[in-house]
């Protein structure tokens, strides 16, 4: 294929850290996550041409992600879990038990739940952005967000109230 254009390596550079956070808490494993970024990247390679023309790469990545997450979950081969080890964080936690807790509830909740707290509560995203990584309508957001949350605290039960007290 010959060289990787500049604006391709620039942005891949600039973009591969928020990608791979956002996978992280997506699959739950470091190694998975890293596998997803790269996905991500090479299939943003093969049509750099034409998205880097686009309004919005950096939308266009965010989305590519969470669907070939997305796909990745579909397939039978992808409920294996090699580890049940969280990957090591660069900076420490405020709470970390609070958060050992909410990744082991998300790890436990369907794909799309998963993906919709990730992307709304996680990375902090709008409730039209979130629809447009899921392509989804805003009131479909807004309503997994809602059903999703009380699986969260279904799942985590007395242990959030432990956690908040």
């Amino acid at each position: 294929m010959g060289e990787a254009p500049a604006d391709y390596l620039e942005f891949a550079a600039a973009r591969s850290g928020p990608l791979f956070r956002t996978a992280c808490l997506l699959t739950g494993d470091w190694h998975l996550a890293e596998d997803l970024v790269q996905e991500t990247l090479a299939k943003m390679y093969r049509s750099w041409r034409r998205i880097s023309r686009a309004e919005a790469p950096v939308a266009y990545a965010d989305t590519v992600l969470v669907r070939s997450f997305l796909s990745q979950r579909r397939r039978r081969s992808s409920t294996e879990r090699p580890s049940d080890r969280l990957p090591e964080t660069a900076a420490p936690a405020r709470d970390p038990e609070l958060r050992m807790a909410l990744l082991d509830g998300l790890a436990r909740m369907a794909a799309k739940d998963r993906a919709v707290l990730v992307l709304r509560y996680w990375e902090d995203r709008s409730v039209e952005e979130t629809a447009q990584v899921l392509q989804l309508s805003p009131g479909a957001v807004r309503a997994r967000s809602m059903r999703a949350l009380e699986r969260l605290r279904a799942l985590l039960g007395d242990q959030l109230a432990d956690l908040t007290a």
